[in-house]
């Protein structure tokens, strides 16, 4: 039995050596490079976190004290020493999540694998404890110097200074890194820190007599008089500057935080000294470690793109890829195009949020490296920032995940679209993700972007159709414009039977009109990529004599008048979108034939309004009903007036209301 096996909760690390410890560090490193090559997950940053995460619980009592990650996934190494060493199923359906839980074990606390929120998680548990009268509880966040670019963890960290009495301990994991290189102004002084002299200076400044020492004299400097206060100004400016000279962590220092480091993130004891010091302190402290991302598996450390951040399956000893993706992705679809179009105009500016390589801006980042900007973990900075470039004559491309929109959904609300600025979003990974469960799955934006006034939506339905929605939403100069596609590859492309005047795009038509009404039975919408579906399910229904329309609106804001005129043609129609049903596509189109006098029944079919899971696409898909399967076997009973909404008669003809 190796070490590990005898973990089963964070006090067993108690009781080992210096040896042990160091013996049990390798085994975690081995474990995880074993089992993660299995399942794919995030592989790198969990490397780098192994003595962070061993030192934080045997200097720290959880579930006691409080541990918070910063992004959650770098939590793996917590969920071994809590008890949780079945990886078989990590990331799948019924299995381990990637993230912390809080169904699977009392020490999980943050679900979120939104970034740079620790902090303020951090402010209110503490204040919790405060106000409760358990003084007696810690609550450390552990966040990466990557996350610490979002403007949200310095908002946390300017309310934590203010109360010297809570016990709150920041762990700042620095491996220079987000998902690549961190950047920015921070970046850059947290580079600059370095080990002369630290150790000597923090043992003295988070010794409790220390600041009582200097309370005192202050007191009593202050008051003997105009001469003491001169004393005390001089010897209070002195201290300043020594203090900018001796302790890099100035700048939190500055904000009235004690600072610790930098220090060794794979030194065990160096750790343990730095948080047991932190911990004595009794108030907020920040402790600085610098580490390496993947540290211990060659493979990881030698890739310079993102060192392993997040793995498919991989061959344990080389690192190199078993599953090779079949076919072009979305995002690389996305990537030569906004290249090629940015060739032809020099106005075209590339944003994205610590995520150049993901979203796909790397070969105009290379191409052009001037018009590509990487703000950090920032995303509501650079919805308000390509307001004010579209004002300077530009036209920005922002590239995000599309759950990381509602981070900025305010700026692109009122800089964006109240300005009428001509600034285009391209949303990766709409839709359901997968395996990286509630907060990765990018449901929510089809919804949430509806009752912007004057946004334009296209949901491209293969890569012919995203090169074509991509540079009509860059030509678009007074207006936001959002493009949004789902992860993985695009498939074949779908060709159009025609294209309505409005830009709609019929894409099949089985059957015909009935002879009484003039009618066909279904009209089926699909948006974006579930244009797949839609014809999917045509096929059922057709070999079933159904007849039907299959239309891909393409741009599905505004509605196109073509489709709401196509309704008003067909018994019922039934829409498909890759979001949440309320308030989504369909809600809007509904509404449209409202307002049009168009009574036709309409079925809207989405996602529902739930924090979904991690599973395969697939098996998430199935969950919820949205197979060709379920829905043509529901429109069959529409069809036939057992099940709501029931369509129209057959020969009965649509009322216009208008």
């Amino acid at each position: 039995m190796g070490l590990l096996e005898t973990i089963r909760e964070p006090g067993h690390l108690n009781s080992l050596s210096s040896q042990q410890l160091t013996e049990l560090a390798q085994e975690i490193r081995d474990y995880l490079v074993a089992n993660v090559s299995q399942t794919g997950g995030h592989l790198g940053p969990n490397l780098g976190v192994v003595e962070l995460t061993l030192g934080i619980h045997r200097v720290f009592d959880s579930p006691q004290d409080s541990i918070i990650f910063d992004t959650g996934h770098q939590s793996y190494v917590h969920k071994l020493v809590t008890g949780r060493q079945d990886f078989s199923t990590l990331r799948q359906k019924g299995g381990i999540a990637g993230y912390p839980e809080r169904a699977e074990s009392e020490h999980d606390i943050v679900e979120s694998s939104h970034a740079s929120s620790s902090l303020s998680w951090a402010d209110g548990v503490s204040r919790a404890y405060q106000l409760t009268g358990q003084k007696d509880r810690y609550t450390v966040a552990l966040i990466g110097d990557g996350a610490l670019t979002g403007g949200m963890a310095w908002e946390a960290i300017n309310n934590i200074a203010a109360d010297r009495s809570r016990k709150v301990v920041i762990v700042v994991n620095d491996n220079g890194r987000s998902y690549a290189p961190t950047v920015g102004g921070f970046a850059n002084h947290l580079a600059a820190l370095k080990h002369e002299l630290q150790n000597k200076v923090d043992k003295v400044r988070l010794d409790s007599r220390y600041e009582r020492t200097l309370d005192i004299a202050r007191t009593k400097l202050q008051k003997s008089g105009p001469l003491g206060q001169m004393v005390y100004r001089g010897l209070h400016g002195m201290k300043a500057g020594i203090k900018d000279v001796m302790v890099p962590g100035g700048i939190f220092e500055d904000l009235g935080m004690k600072y610790v480091g930098p220090i060794d993130g794979h030194d065990l004891q160096e750790i343990e000294q730095a948080l047991e010091s932190a911990k004595n302190y009794g108030g907020p402290v920040i402790v600085h470690a610098m580490t390496e991302k993947g540290h211990g598996y060659a493979p990881a450390v030698s890739d310079k793109d993102d060192m392993f951040h997040a793995v498919g399956v991989i061959d344990p000893d080389t690192g190199e890829a078993l599953a090779k993706s079949s076919g072009k992705s979305w995002t690389s679809i996305f990537a030569q195009e906004i290249k090629d179009i940015a060739d032809e105009r020099e106005d075209i500016v590339g944003i994205t949020g610590a995520m150049l390589i993901p979203v796909g801006l790397k070969p105009m980042a290379m191409a052009h490296p001037g018009r590509v900007i990487d703000v950090g973990i920032a995303e509501q900075h650079a919805l308000a920032m390509s307001a004010g470039l579209a004002y300077g004559g530009q036209h920005p491309v922002i590239a995000l995940y599309a759950t990381f929109l509602n981070r900025g959904f305010d700026q692109l609300l009122m800089d964006v679209a109240l300005h009428k600025a001509g600034v285009t979003l391209v949303l990766d990974r709409s839709g359901v993700t997968g395996p990286d469960g509630p907060s990765h799955h990018g449901m929510w934006d089809l919804a949430l972007l509806q009752f912007i006034p004057g946004l334009h939506l296209a949901a491209p339905r293969d890569a012919v159709t995203l090169r074509e929605e991509l540079r009509e939403a860059v030509a678009i100069s007074d207006a936001p414009t959002v493009v949004r596609y789902p992860k993985g590859s695009v498939g074949p492309d779908i060709p159009a039977l025609e294209r309505t005047a409005d830009g709609a795009d019929i894409l099949r038509r089985l059957g015909e009109p009935h002879a009484e009404s003039g009618q066909r039975d279904v009209l089926l919408i699909g948006v974006g990529a579930f244009a797949r579906l839609a014809l999917d399910v045509a096929e059922l229904l057709g070999s079933q004599g159904v007849s039907l329309t299959v239309v891909d609106p393409r741009w599905v804001m505004p509605v196109p008048a073509s489709l709401i005129e196509l309704a008003g043609e067909h018994r019922i129609v039934v829409s498909l979108e890759d979001g949440v049903r309320a308030g989504g596509v369909g809600s809007r189109i509904r509404q449209e034939m409202r307002a049009a006098g168009i009574d036709t029944a309409l079925n809207e079919l989405g996602l529902p309004a739930e924090f979904i899971k991690h599973a395969e696409r697939g098996e998430i898909l199935e969950e919820v009903g949205l197979t060709p399967q379920k829905i043509s076997s529901d429109i069959l009973a529409q069809l036939s007036g057992d099940m709501v909404p029931f369509a129209r008669t057959e020969g009965e003809r649509p009322k216009h209301t208008s």
